[in-house]
Formats: C-alpha cells, structure tokens, sequence
C-alpha cells in the first residue's frame, strides 16, 4: 500500500511539472519575444476597489521596456502563465486568468507577441472554477497534429457545467 502511494505521489509530481509555468513573487519568466533572452511579465491592477468598482484594469508589462504592455479589462489582477511556444514561432506565450469579484465563470486569456505586439493567438476560452479545480488545463499543445492547440473549455450543457474538448488550427 506505501509503496503504490509513493508512485501515486511521485506521477502527480512530475505530471505537475508537465503544466504551464504559473507567475512566481519575481513575475513570470520567459523569452517572449523570441532573442534568447528571459524576461519577467508583471501584472499591475489599475482603477480598481475590493467591490470590483472602477475601471479594473490589469496591465501586463515586462522587464525588458521593448515588449509593449497589453490591459486586460475587466480584471481584478489575476494570474499570469507562461505556456511556452504554442504557435512554434520560438518565443513562449503567455496565458491570463483574470481574478473578478462574483461568478466562477472566467475567460482564460492566451496571447502571443507578434511583430505589432501581443494579439490573442486563440479566442478566451471560457472556464469555470469547477475546471479549474479539476486540474483541467484550458491549452496545451495538440501532441498529435503539428500547428494545433488543444482547448478544454466549460460549457453550460443540459443543467450541468461540462468540460469540452477541442483541437484547434493557430497561426
């Protein structure tokens, strides 16, 4: 019995690593822009009270002051992912989950630093925290079809929240 919780221990570890890389106290790190170098993205919350009054803006800028920043609104902060390169353009991109003050439905926002700056590489995908708490990650590579995405979103279907699966082309 201790020896199969250890492995059960031991898959949930590295299946863990396996994820997006979540934003630490420092930002989040990764080479965005594609010229070998890291940089940190950062969230600053602007026009913002604990009752979500306000214009509620996140911005997220960077460490390197040649990446443009990009507002994301309405959003009370939130949570920052580095998702790495999706698209196979070399550079990592970058997923948002913006915190708000009532409902469990969020979208989860994915963009991708073009020459003109950043521009959402798929369409918010929606989520609901039952996703979430199911360790149900809304993107990840497409391990079958090169130049594709998967998207588990939420879904209100027949009374119930369901998690639907999908593969997706990007650009």
């Amino acid at each position: 019995m201790m020896i199969k919780l250890f492995f059960t221990a031991v898959l949930m570890f590295f299946c863990s690593l396996l994820n997006a890389q979540k934003e630490s106290d420092e930002g989040l790190l990764g080479d965005f822009d594609g010229n070998g170098t890291k940089e940190y993205a950062h969230i600053k919350l602007n026009d913002c009270d604990d009752e979500c009054d306000g214009k509620c803006e996140s911005i997220i800028y960077f460490s390197d002051k040649k990446l443009k920043s990009f507002t994301i609104s309405p959003a009370k902060s939130g949570t920052l992912y580095n998702l790495k390169d999706l698209n196979n353009d070399g550079k990592d991109d970058i997923g948002f989950y913006p915190n708000w003050c009532t409902s469990c439905w969020h979208p989860f926002y994915v963009y991708t630093f073009r020459k003109t700056g950043w521009e959402p590489l798929v369409q918010p995908i929606s989520t609901h925290c039952s996703q979430w708490e199911s360790d149900e990650f809304p993107i990840k590579k497409d391990p079958k079809k090169k130049g594709y995405v998967i998207v588990s979103s939420s879904q209100f279907v027949d009374d119930d929240i369901k998690f639907v699966t999908k593969s997706l082309k990007v650009k």
